[in-house]
């Protein structure tokens, strides 16, 4: 069978790998970024990019972050629209540095192939479509990823390939926990009515899905990415359905029946696993590295991974680097980047996963969004700490809830 050799193979094109082949496409490694769809390609995702994803683009590159700025199919969000349990909401404008900012709600299909796209101005990185991985091996010299396209071979893999990664599953690194996994559904609507002026997007923590929600989340031409997300365990213990419980709540909620009364699906209900950075993971080991979805980084509390995915890509990078530099490929070397993803995310990770049991409380979470609408003071603690991870870390202690049951104003 044929056997292409690289400096680096990447297995998934989404955004942690597509990230990984960029950083080391400046400089200079012969990579491979294998997918096993085409690009354009669907991606199912709420599609929110947070301030955080728009920062970092500039950061890869001025081109990449000018062509997303220019890029039509994006939706401007300048906030969050927080329902509580009881049904009272909170507007959340989004900040960064003290200045407003907007996010974006941008469908994968198009975001994802806008960074694949910028991949072609590297003639050392090339990239195989429509190329399923078998399975990986790590032999004492080199790592070999068997395809149907035939087998490549390079000192170092990288495993960017979700939440199924078929690296992490050959190299003995896949253990699903439920209490660290969420299940989430997508499907497109038209026809939505009443979004907020600034496209705020929506996130309804009703009780019968904690701690998870459901969301709304705007695109043009009164088009919506909706869905729902909870916790695995949860859905096993109580046995839910998720198919039903959204379309029960689409269509019988107070909220939320007027809106989608006359608004149309445009697709079938989409389902997808969320692995979860709810506990710390080993991501590496004997040349290779796992970033992305693969490596379980998502936002245990908001369901983000899109911003986690495109940091771990670029450390996985710089790691990778330091690889060939120090010609070392070993699982002992390959720590310094497990140490590194989790210096960097594991306060932020730590903090959600705390916020997401506060979740599992829908008295303190109701409490919460009525002192925020009664409290001047309180409402702009809440728009710092969603952009501050040293603020936030107060929402997870107890002293914050007792000065609220104390505070008059």
């Amino acid at each position: 069978m044929k056997q292409r050799e690289y400096d680096v193979i990447i297995v998934g094109a989404g955004p942690a790998g597509a990230v990984t082949a960029l950083e080391l496409g400046k400089a200079g490694l012969s990579v491979a970024i294998l997918d096993k769809a085409d690009f354009p390609r669907d991606k199912t995702c709420g599609d929110a990019l947070s301030v955080d994803v728009v920062n970092q683009l500039s950061i890869l590159s001025e081109k990449l972050a000018s062509s997303f700025e220019t890029f039509p199919g994006k939706t401007s969000s300048y906030g969050v629209k927080i329902f509580s349990p009881g049904s009272q909401h909170v507007d959340i404008p989004f900040y960064h540095q003290g200045n407003k900012k907007c996010g974006y709600i941008c469908k994968r299909f198009d975001f994802d192939n806008l960074l694949v796209q910028h991949l072609k101005e590297f003639s050392n990185v090339q990239m195989f479509v429509n190329c399923s991985v078998q399975k990986v091996e790590v032999l004492e010299t080199c790592s070999l990823v068997h395809t149907i396209e035939g087998i490549f071979k390079a000192p170092i893999v990288v495993g960017a390939d979700g939440a199924q990664s078929v690296v992490s599953k050959s190299l003995g690194m896949y253990k699903p926990d439920r209490e660290h996994y969420s299940g989430g559904l997508r499907i497109y609507y038209e026809g939505v009515s009443s979004f907020h002026e600034d496209n705020f997007i929506e996130l309804y923590f009703f009780p019968e899905i904690l701690p998870g929600y459901l969301w709304i989340f705007p695109l043009p031409e009164n088009k919506a990415n909706v869905g729902i997300g909870m916790l695995s365990s949860e859905i096993s213990k109580k046995k839910i359905n998720l198919t039903k419980t959204l379309q029960g709540l689409l269509s019988n909620h107070p909220l939320l029946k007027e809106r989608f009364a006359k608004a149309k699906p445009v697709e079938s209900v989409k389902g997808y696993g969320l692995p979860l950075g709810s506990t710390k993971r080993k991501i590496s080991g004997d040349r290779f590295l796992l970033v992305g979805d693969a490596a379980s980084l998502i936002d245990p509390f908001t369901g983000e991974g899109i911003g986690n995915a495109i940091r771990s890509g670029r450390v996985a990078a710089k790691h990778v680097l330091d690889c060939f530099k120090n010609d070392n490929f070993s699982t002992a070397f390959n720590t310094h980047y497990d140490e590194e993803i989790y210096a960097r995310m594991w306060k932020e990770l730590r903090i959600s996963r705390t916020l997401q049991h506060l979740c599992r409380y829908p008295w303190l979470f109701n409490f919460v969004v009525k002192k925020a609408n009664q409290s001047k003071a309180i409402h702009q603690f809440l728009i710092e700490a969603l952009a501050q991870s040293d603020k936030k870390r107060s929402l997870a202690h107890p002293a914050f809830y007792y000065r609220l049951l104390f505070n008059k104003s």
